[in-house]
C-alpha cells in the first residue's frame, strides 16, 4: 500500500475519535448537502431542479496531418454530438425530489434526480432520460451515516460539488480525462486497422457502450461530518460497482473510495456557497473488464486507480482553489489521429476509434481564482494542465488551458456565465514538425456561454 493510502486510512480512522468528542456540524459540506436532510426541518418531498442552455464555438480548424488530414478534429467539435464546431444546446435539464420519511422517521432521507438534457449521460445507452441519482441515507448511527444507491462518489472537488454552483462551463483537462469516466467494450487497438477486427465498418468503431459516469457509482457509503470549534472534519468510505450509472456490475470487481476533508468555517456560514478554507484528499481504486467485443481488442481485466488532494478558499470577494490528481492503470487515450470516432481514413482502409491505454500513467492539476466586486458580478480565471500517458515517450500528450470567465447573477437562482478558453496541446517528446504536433497545433480556443436557472 502506498504511503498516500496509509495516511488517508489513518485519517479516516481518526473520525471515530472525533465522533466521541464533538457534535455533528450544522453547516454542511458536499457529502452532507447531497446525502442528508436537516432533522425535523426537511419536508417529506421537495421538488427541485435546474436547466442549463448553452452556446459553444471554436473556429473549426481541420486536422492538419495524419491519415485523417482535412477532416474534422474531434477536439474542435461541440459536445455531445461532435458534428459541428458551434452549436446551441440544452446541456443539462434535471428534475429531482428529495426529503425525509417524517413523521415516521426523520433519520431516513432520500435523494432522486433524473437527467433530460442532451449530454454524455443521455446520448449513450439508448433512451433520452437517465436516472443519475437514487439513494437513501440512514442516520441512526452517531458518526456513521449510511447511504445506499446511486450517487456522486467522494472524490475530486470539481466532480463532487453540485454542478449548478460550478464557476465554469467546461471541466478541467485532468478531471475530464481521468475522472469523467467513459466505458468501452475494448481498447480500440484492432478496430482501426485495415482488414483487422472491424476493418472499414464504421458501426464497429470502438465507442462508449453506455453513459459517462457523471462522477457517480452505485454502492454503499459510510460518512459523516463533525464540528470541532470552527473546524468541520468529514470522512467517507464507499464500496461500489465501479461501473457508472444506469447499469449493474459487469464483473466481480468492486471500487473502493476514500475521502477526508477538514474545513475552517468563517463566521459560521452555511450552505453550498459558504465561506471557509478546506483541505481535502481522496483515493479510488478498482479494476475494469474489457470484452473486446466487435473486434475492438484489449479483452482482459485491468487496474484503474486515481488519487488527489486539494484546497478551496472562499471569503468575502475572493474564491480560490487548487487540486492535484494522479492516475495509474486504465486511462482514456483519445481517438485515432484526432478524428471523430467512426470517421473513415483518407485511404479508405480503416475507421477512427476511441482508444484506452490499459496500463498507463497520468497526472494533472488546476488553479482557480475568482473575484466578486459585487453580489451581481464575478470574474474568474483558471489554469489547468493535464499530462496524459506520461509513462510512454511516444504516447505522452500535454494539454494546457487558461480559462477567463465572467458570471452575472440575476438573483440567487439564475445567472449567465461566459468563458473563453485559451487551449494548447503538444506531444512533448516529438519534434515540432512531427505528425502528432501538427495535429495538436490545430486545437482551437473555445468560446462558451451558458445560462442557469434553478427551481
Amino acid at each position: 500500500m502506498s504511503s498516500f493510502k496509509r495516511k488517508l486510512l489513518l485519517s479516516l480512522c481518526s473520525a471515530a475519535t472525533i465522533a466521541m468528542t464533538s457534535q455533528s456540524a450544522f453547516a454542511s459540506n458536499w457529502l452532507m448537502l447531497q446525502g442528508t436532510e436537516r432533522d425535523g426541518q426537511a419536508p417529506r418531498a421537495k421538488v427541485w431542479g435546474f436547466i442549463q442552455p448553452e452556446f459553444q464555438s471554436t473556429d473549426g480548424t481541420k486536422l492538419q496531418a495524419g491519415g485523417f488530414a482535412n477532416q474534422n478534429a474531434i477536439f474542435n467539435q461541440m459536445r455531445p454530438d461532435l458534428k459541428t464546431n458551434e452549436a446551441f444546446n440544452v446541456i443539462r435539464a434535471r428534475v429531482g425530489v428529495r426529503g425525509t420519511g417524517m413523521p415516521l422517521d426523520s433519520k431516513v432521507n432520500y435523494f432522486f434526480l433524473a437527467e433530460f438534457g442532451n449530454n454524455g449521460i443521455t446520448r449513450q445507452g439508448g433512451g433520452s432520460t437517465k436516472i443519475t441519482d437514487a439513494s437513501v441515507t440512514l442516520s441512526h448511527i452517531p458518526g456513521a451515516r449510511i447511504r445506499i444507491g446511486t450517487f456522486k462518489t467522494p472524490g475530486s472537488e470539481e466532480g463532487l460539488q453540485a454542478i449548478h454552483v460550478f464557476d465554469y462551463i467546461n471541466f478541467t483537462g485532468a478531471v475530464n480525462g481521468l475522472l469523467l469516466e467513459r466505458f468501452f467494450n475494448g481498447d480500440g487497438s484492432t478496430s482501426n486497422g485495415a482488414g483487422v477486427g472491424c476493418g472499414t465498418t464504421t458501426a464497429c468503431a470502438n465507442k462508449p457502450n453506455g453513459p459517462v459516469s457523471a462522477f457517480r457509482d452505485t454502492g454503499i457509503q459510510v460518512f459523516d461530518a463533525f464540528q470541532v470549534g470552527d473546524w468541520e472534519h468529514s470522512y467517507a468510505v464507499m464500496y461500489g460497482n465501479g461501473n457508472g450509472i444506469s447499469r449493474g456490475d459487469n464483473d466481480d470487481n468492486k471500487e473502493t473510495y476514500l475521502y477526508w476533508s477538514s474545513e475552517l468555517i468563517f463566521n459560521g456560514s452555511k450552505g453550498p456557497r459558504r465561506q471557509g478554507l478546506k483541505l481535502y484528499l481522496w483515493d479510488q481504486s478498482g479494476k475494469r473488464t474489457l470484452t473486446g467485443a466487435g473486434g475492438t481488442g484489449g479483452a482482459g481485466e485491468y487496474d484503474r486507480d486515481r488519487s488527489g488532494l486539494g484546497v478551496t478558499f472562499r471569503k468575502g470577494q475572493h474564491r480560490a482553489g487548487f487540486e492535484y490528481i494522479t492516475a495509474d492503470g486504465m486511462i482514456f487515450n483519445g481517438t485515432d489521429g484526432g478524428a471523430v470516432a467512426g470517421s473513415t481514413n483518407n485511404a479508405g482502409t480503416g475507421v477512427a476509434s476511441f482508444n484506452v491505454a490499459t496500463t498507463g500513467e497520468a497526472d494533472g492539476y488546476y488553479l482557480h481564482y475568482g473575484w466578486a466586486p459585487s453580489s451581481a458580478w464575478e470574474l474568474d480565471a483558471r489554469y489547468d494542465v493535464y499530462n496524459r500517458f506520461t509513462n510512454s515517450t511516444a504516447g505522452e500528450r500535454q494539454f494546457t488551458t487558461l480559462t477567463l470567465g465572467m458570471q452575472y447573477f440575476f438573483n440567487k437562482k439564475s445567472r449567465v456565465i461566459v468563458n473563453y478558453e485559451f487551449r494548447d496541446a503538444e506531444a512533448p517528446n516529438a519534434a515540432g514538425g512531427a505528425t502528432p504536433n501538427l495535429i495538436l497545433d490545430g486545437m482551437d480556443d473555445r468560446l462558451s456561454l451558458q445560462f442557469l436557472a434553478i427551481f
